[in-house]
Parts: C-alpha cells; sequence; structure tokens
C-alpha cells in the first residue's frame, strides 16, 4: 500500500490543491493532506484543516491532517513513502532544491511532481489573499465552502 503525503500551508484552499489532491488519489493508496502550522497564515490551522475536509467530502481514500516540521518527517510520522507537490514553471528551481535535500535526509521518501492543470496554472494562494484583500471576486479559483470563509474574513460588513 502506497501512502502519500501532500503537504502545504493551502492558506485558502485553492482549486489547484483540489485537483492535484483528487489526481494523486488515483495513483496512490492513501493521500494524506498536510495541512502546515503557519504563524503567518491569514486563517487559522484548524479553518484550512476545515475548508480542505470540506472541499474533499466523498474522496474516500484521503484524510487531512496537521503537520509541522520538516516535510519528510511528517511524511515518515504518517506512514508515506511519497511526496507529492504540484508544480508550475515558476516554483521548478525551488522544489528541485527541495527534493534534493529531501532526498538527502529520507532516501526512501520519494519526491513526485504534479504539473499543474491548465485552469489552474497561474492561481496562487497568494493571489487569492491579494485579490480578496481588495474586495475582488475569487469564487472561481476556490471551492464554494471556501470562498465563504474569504468573504467572511474580508469583506468588511458596510
Amino acid at each position: 500500500m502506497t501512502v502519500a503525503l501532500y503537504p502545504g500551508r493551502f492558506d485558502p484552499v485553492t482549486n489547484g490543491h483540489i485537483d492535484i489532491v483528487q489526481r494523486a488519489a488515483h495513483i496512490f493508496d492513501t493521500v494524506v493532506v498536510g495541512v502546515a502550522l503557519s504563524r503567518s497564515a491569514i486563517f487559522t490551522l484548524e479553518e484550512r484543516i476545515e475548508m480542505m475536509n470540506e472541499a474533499l467530502h466523498g474522496v474516500e481514500n484521503v484524510r487531512v491532517s496537521s503537520i509541522e516540521g520538516l516535510t519528510v518527517d511528517s511524511a515518515k510520522a504518517c506512514g508515506a513513502t511519497v511526496i507529492v507537490r504540484g508544480l508550475r514553471v515558476a516554483d521548478f528551481t525551488y522544489e528541485f532544491d527541495m527534493a534534493l535535500m529531501n532526498r538527502n535526509m529520507a532516501p526512501d521518501v520519494e519526491s513526485v511532481y504534479m504539473m499543474t492543470a491548465l485552469d489552474h496554472l497561474f492561481v496562487s494562494a497568494t493571489r487569492i489573499r491579494e485579490l480578496a484583500g481588495f474586495g475582488r471576486d475569487v469564487s472561481e479559483f476556490v471551492p464554494a465552502g471556501v470562498n465563504e470563509a474569504i468573504h467572511k474574513k474580508f469583506v468588511q460588513p458596510s
């Protein structure tokens, strides 16, 4: 049985994140979505876990949990032998360096990269936060429940 860890801050969860998880769920027996602890996140750890769980409702072989510390240590802790990452062109150098470091620390944990789907290529959680901060509609880039959470977090009552 192959367990894969898909780590990230997911602040907020985007349709691109969900696409990667769903595709990974077709390849691996179990996918653990590791929501990373982050002091600078807009949403709390609990909110991000809840958003991810809601967006992945019905995907049977996926579970969501919190992670902290080094990704390779989190992979080992949850029994994962694979770390899944989404990859956009701009991410390549960072991800390549990280994969080499992870391989050095944990040779038994493999890094697998999934190319971002074309319709999510320009979407990032950073851009979503930026757009939401300016009051822009982000509903086409995030799951419905996440859009509601963003609206509550960013839209000020009149």
